[in-house]
């Protein structure tokens, strides 16, 4: 999509991703944030995309790409970091509610101005780490964009998972941490991801965890 401005660049590969169902209001708090994510990587170094359209296709569009696989209404977004894929996911799913989990302070006064100037009623910062959270209620489904492994992602969030879903974004097909699981380990499927203007390999791991 080379030469569209921003908003095109969005609502064209919103069009490929079957999720044109967005409004003119989400739209725009789609790019308020990729303004927000520019002006605060100056000073605070949340991601090594710089520029506003990759953000657009390595960002907002990579995390939208797992929609049709979201079900339910709690979300955890386990190592949130700079709100990915957490943020479009909430600015998406507006009756879902999204944890935006992450244990760097800098990354959750970031994600606490994103929520106030994107009126994100249902996200919510939380200073945390994975293997230590303890929520008042279950999720039905915890994702991560930035764990090393399948397996250290199932373990530290193992309990937590119970009916929840473990989604884990990737890359190329993880076929070795796919043999590295444990057996307490369901993989229930993996899914090829195409993210508009994107020419690499994603895939999403959908697991849970047996009793």
């Amino acid at each position: 999509m080379p030469g569209l401005d921003l908003e095109q660049r969005l609502r064209s590969g919103l069009a490929e991703l079957a999720v044109a169902d967005l409004d003119d209001q989400q739209v725009a708090a789609l790019l308020r944030y990729v303004d927000l994510l520019t002006r605060w990587n100056r000073s605070y170094n949340l991601t090594a995309v710089r520029d506003p359209s990759a953000m657009v296709t390595h960002h907002l569009l990579d995390s939208l790409a797992v929609l049709p696989w979201l079900t339910g209404r709690r979300l955890l977004d386990s190592g949130s970091g700079a709100g990915l894929p957490g943020v479009p996911l909430a600015v998406a799913r507006p009756r879902m509610a999204v944890t935006l989990l992450d244990s760097v302070g800098k990354k959750i006064r970031f994600l606490n101005q994103v929520c106030r100037e994107l009126g994100l009623a249902n996200a919510e910062p939380v200073r945390g780490r994975l293997e230590s959270y303890q929520p008042s209620s279950p999720f039905d489904a915890i994702i991560s964009r930035a764990f090393a492994s399948l397996a250290a992602f199932a373990a530290a969030a193992r309990h937590l998972a119970g009916a929840a879903s473990l989604l884990a974004m990737k890359g190329r097909y993880p076929e070795r941490e796919l043999r590295e699981l444990p057996d307490w380990v369901r993989v229930q499927s993996v899914e090829e991801l195409r993210v508009p203007g994107l020419q690499a390999e994603r895939h999403l791991v959908i697991m849970s965890v047996n009793p």
